[in-house]
């Protein structure tokens, strides 16, 4: 159990330290800690992505809650977005359930090298676009919520890129990805709880949410991200971002050799 808040603390430093969102630090810290704690790889897998999804549920609302005050939320590209974030949560949330472990581990450690390769070779958003239809709006955000939930992360990988594209500046890009990830976790840990079958085999487990890691990484994620800020602001960007990426193939090739 006291694993867990050490977790919390290093997955929250990282995050603060690297500015990447806090479920792509948690998942691989997780499936570590799990596979001490003995707990079938294939069920830590799982684990690690519902209980990601329930942190991020805390954690992100104070961040949203920050970036609205400051007039950094989009709120009229969070409704368009909500509907499909809703189903798409919902849905990522199901389909890991029915992939294989080895299949769902194949498909993390592709998207962490996609990741890690973005950052690398630092590709930026094509040729600026405006925001779709209502249609397109729906589309997108089910797309997004279906990655964020499938892979236990928040929304920003995936929605600051797209708002970006589509001619929104950076800050309101970054304060609406802020509040989008806030239905995206609450839906993808809620449905996690109700699908997971955890509980069956290990002890305060409901569904895929395993609740000493949960309440180990939210007491201690925060502090954790304040210090990892703090010594992120004496290091160049450009090191912060070679360390992430580094930190990112280790990760996905961990994932792919399983």
């Amino acid at each position: 159990m006291t694993l867990y808040p050490l977790v919390g603390l290093l997955a929250g430093f990282l995050a603060g330290l690297l500015g990447i969102g806090g479920g792509v630090v948690v998942v691989p810290l997780l499936v570590m800690a799990l596979g001490w704690q003995q707990v079938d790889a294939d069920l830590a897998l799982r684990l690690a992505v519902g209980t990601s999804l329930a942190t991020i549920a805390i954690t992100s609302i104070s961040s949203a809650r920050a970036h609205y005050l400051h007039g950094n939320v989009r709120k009229d590209c969070v409704w368009l977005l909500l509907p499909g974030l809703i189903f798409g949560a919902i849905g990522g949330v199901f389909l890991g359930d029915a992939l294989s472990g080895r299949v769902l581990s194949l498909l993390l450690g592709v998207f962490f090298l996609l990741l890690a390769t973005k950052l690398l070779i630092g590709l930026r958003p094509g040729r600026e676009h405006s925001l779709p239809g209502r249609k397109g709006m729906i589309f997108a955000g089910g797309s997004i919520g279906l990655a964020s939930a499938l892979f236990g992360i928040g929304g920003g990988t995936l929605t600051v890129p797209f708002l970006e594209r589509c001619s929104v500046p950076m800050r309101q890009a970054v304060g609406t990805s802020a509040a989008a990830g806030i239905p995206i976790a609450v839906v993808g840990a809620i449905t996690a709880m109700w699908v997971g079958n955890a509980s069956e085999t290990l002890s305060w487990a409901t569904g895929y949410v395993y609740w000493p890691a949960f309440i180990g990484i939210v007491l201690l994620s925060v502090p954790g991200a304040r210090a990892g800020a703090l010594i992120a602001s004496w290091l160049p960007d450009s090191l912060l971002k070679r360390v992430f990426a580094v930190l990112l193939i280790v990760v996905g090739l961990k994932f792919l050799m399983g």
